[in-house]
């Protein structure tokens, strides 16, 4: 029960830590997807 508890706590501190990550480099990540867009459309 208490393992259960730790482990989600672990869980929840990770996905707040991705997201952060996610927003920061969110302009990253666009210029990323609008390169493959391009590469795939062949402009």
């Amino acid at each position: 029960m208490d393992f259960l508890f730790l482990f989600k706590i672990v869980i929840a501190i990770g996905i707040l830590v991705a997201l952060y990550a996610i927003l920061r480099n969110l302009d990253i990540i666009k210029i990323i997807l609008i390169y493959f867009k391009d590469k795939l459309f062949g402009k």
